[in-house]
């Protein structure tokens, strides 16, 4: 019998998942629930994606934030559960975008069956989760929900606009993270805190939380892309680089390094040839010039952010869980 939150102790993100698993389970099943499309390929399509191991933190994200508001109703796992549908639906049509034949390991949708099956299931999941929503009659989520699937699609664009371009500055990369990553993860926290009745002050507090561990979570997967345990943890070695993406480790050694190696580097880019020679060199420059150290610091700085924006409340199981999973965003092997 697992422990429930009341009585679990918090050290690692084991412990979390555990103490809430039952809740979390709750979630699987109305995501299993509303799989219920006429339409057999569109629930096949999407149960390939949702059963492929993802981990299910912008669930587990919205129900803490509720328990922390006092909310201890069941309608956190089922907001849950349709805040998921809307992820699964950036996943699909990013591989679409990306040209990406694998995630997590597995085959993409539409590698299996197309682009345009994955672009319109992806739809699918989209309206299907909106419908489902306003059924909560609660205009609050509904607006900031909203609000982040067109960020999401403002981050998807601006990350294709500065595409492989060496002229793009940290400024950018954060302005893309915010939007592409960071807002739905921000606006799990603050559902959790509407419908636990926050006030406004702690809704903004719980949204810059979400904020700033989904910032510190896309630097910390940006720099796994560089170092020995990416491959561990389920990404391929140089992915990003190979594909032409910038990600915070390499501009910082854009501004670092000597302008031959910044020249190589343009120049892999450009014609997206990236031999395993070229990636351990890159890589080796990295540390020469502390790239790593860097972006994983300045995920690290997000972290503490983050949890500083907790003050607002009390301890509670529901707190110390955020901690944890705070930390879990630059530590994914604990």
């Amino acid at each position: 019998m697992r422990p429930g939150p009341a009585t679990a102790t918090f050290q690692t993100m084991a412990d979390v998942w555990e103490a809430y698993g039952e809740e979390l389970d709750g979630v699987e099943a109305h995501i299993r629930k509303n799989l219920d499309s006429s339409v057999t390929l569109v629930n096949t399509v999407s149960a390939h994606i949702l059963s492929s191991g993802g981990k299910r933190i912008r669930p587990l994200l919205l129900l803490l934030c509720a328990r922390l508001c006092g909310n201890t109703s069941s309608d956190p796992q089922t907001l849950g559960s349709l805040v998921e549908f809307i992820h699964t639906a950036t996943l699909l049509h990013d591989d679409v975008v990306d040209d990406a034949d694998l995630r997590r390991g597995r085959q993409t949708a539409r590698k299996v069956w197309s682009n345009q099956i994955s672009i319109l299931v992806g739809d699918y999941l989209y309206s299907h989760a909106m419908r489902q929503i306003v059924t909560f009659k609660n205009q609050a989520v509904n607006e900031t929900l909203a609000e982040a699937c067109s960020k999401m699609a403002e981050g998807e664009v601006l990350q294709l606009y500065h595409h492989g371009s060496i002229a793009m500055t940290e400024d950018d990369y954060i302005r893309i993270v915010e939007h592409k990553t960071a807002s739905l993860i921000a606006t799990s926290c603050r559902i959790g805190a509407i419908i636990g009745l926050a006030s406004e002050e702690q809704q903004t507090a719980l949204f810059r939380f979400g904020e700033y561990i989904g910032i510190a979570f896309q630097m910390a997967d940006d720099t796994l892309d560089y170092t020995a345990n990416g491959a561990r943890l389920g990404k391929t070695l140089g992915q990003d680089l190979r594909e032409g993406k910038i990600t915070l480790p390499l501009l910082h050694l854009l501004q670092q390094c000597p302008e031959p190696d910044r020249q190589m580097i343009k120049d892999r880019l450009e014609t997206r040839t990236l031999s395993d020679t070229d990636l351990q060199r890159i890589i080796a420059l990295m540390q020469d010039y502390g790239s790593i150290a860097y972006a994983m610091d300045r995920a690290r700085a997000y972290v503490a952010a983050a949890t500083r924006s907790l003050a607002l409340f009390n301890d509670s199981p529901a707190m110390r869980a955020l901690v944890i999973v705070a930390d879990y965003m630059v530590n994914r092997d604990r």
